[in-house]
């Protein structure tokens, strides 16, 4: 075979330029969403997210509240005041928007899976007030993959969340309870805010959330420390468990029993951690502990990085409307048809062969010399 002796014509490489562009057209129109595993199960939490909303817009209402459009624009029910008695910490109301598309429930399955939770599994749940759909969310989850969910609350909320002292998480959690969209709700609660002991709140504030727990019927974690509440809450835990390890831990918002500090709340990754290497840190909240132990932790102190890790609605300073459920790449994810864009591939590396390195005119100007 001869091969060029010479440089390619740059008209050559022009009509490479075109066919390669046709070609990359050609795979691109052959790309096609490809169901991911679990649809069904991520379908059933994520259409039972949706419904949750629809519940505590309901009961809201029902008990005589308002809801504020200006800061609430889908009219969920689900974002609180910004400031009452009950209200712990900062918080940005961008963030509590965007935590709820019910999609997320989808990725709670996700994480669960991944976890290998299964039918008869029991998963541990720390929550606070800050996200409500996101806790209704993870309790769902839990619910359709076949697993019980094991849930201790941090009653107090950060602005914007489950602020309202006659409508506390808790309160959401019974109404979503007796509306069947939860079969789960939690065994005990504590105040939270400061040292999960409701510092920063005023006495009245702190009563309101003891009323609360005492009115939703959940036995009550009161310690004079962060430290004991630490404490009380993995002996609730082992209590529930019969002493069996746990196969999961789940971690919503930034509860300092659960989490330890904020500093061990930053550092952990947010999604499944797996294997958890802290060993020096001032104090080992319930995660740690659970990680210690060997239970797979699932950290998710906001929606954000879940929502752009799976391809969700994407992060907004704006108000939106909610996502429809089932769309985002946790269901199904855009594909090349892999046999079709390899032959594209093997097909544009022949023609560069071709027209770079054999000597097509030395084939031509011979042929026609054997045929003069």
């Amino acid at each position: 075979m001869r091969y060029r002796p010479g440089r390619v014509h740059v008209l050559s490489l022009v009509a490479l330029a075109v066919v390669g562009l046709a070609l990359l057209a050609i795979a691109e129109r052959s790309m096609s969403p490809i169901v991911q595993p679990h649809f069904a199960e991520k379908m059933e939490a994520a259409t039972k997210a949706r419904h949750a909303i629809d519940v505590i817009r309901s009961t809201r209402l029902g008990m005589g509240g308002e809801i504020d459009i200006v800061n609430d624009p889908n009219e969920t029910g689900v974002i609180g005041h910004e400031f009452t008695l009950i209200t712990t910490d900062r918080g940005w109301r961008g963030a509590k928007q965007r935590a709820l598309d019910p999609n997320l429930a989808a990725v709670f399955v996700e994480l669960l899976k991944r976890a290998r939770v299964g039918e008869g599994d029991r998963v541990a749940v720390g929550v606070t007030g800050a996200f409500p759909l996101l806790n209704a969310s993870a309790i769902i989850a839990t619910e359709v993959v076949g697993a019980e969910p094991v849930v201790i609350t941090s009653v107090g909320s950060s602005m914007w969340g489950a602020t309202d002292p006659e409508l506390t998480w808790l309160d959401m959690e019974t109404a979503l309870t007796e509306a069947a969209v939860v079969s789960h709700r939690s065994i005990a609660a504590s105040i939270g805010g400061g040292g999960d002991v409701g510092r920063g709140l005023s006495p009245e504030g702190r009563d309101l959330i003891v009323a609360a727990i005492e009115r939703n019927g959940v036995e009550l974690v009161r310690e004079s420390t962060l430290d004991g509440s630490i404490e009380a809450r993995m002996a609730v835990f082992r209590r529930e468990s019969g002493g069996e390890r746990y196969d999961a831990y789940i971690n919503v918002g930034g509860g300092l029993a659960s989490v330890g500090s904020g500093q061990v709340a930053k550092l952990v990754r947010p999604g499944l951690t797996k294997a958890l290497s802290m060993r020096d840190l001032p104090r080992r909240g319930v995660l740690v502990r659970m990680a210690d132990e060997g239970v797979p932790v699932i950290h998710v102190p906001d929606a954000d990085r879940l929502i752009e890790r799976y391809g969700l609605m994407p992060p907004s300073e704006e108000p939106g409307p909610l996502p429809e459920v089932g769309v985002g790449e946790v269901f199904a994810q855009e594909r090349y048809n892999a046999p079709l864009a390899a032959t594209l591939a093997v097909l544009y590396g022949f023609l560069i062969f071709v027209v770079v390195r054999i000597d097509i005119k030395h084939y031509v100007f011979r042929r026609r010399g054997v045929e003069t």
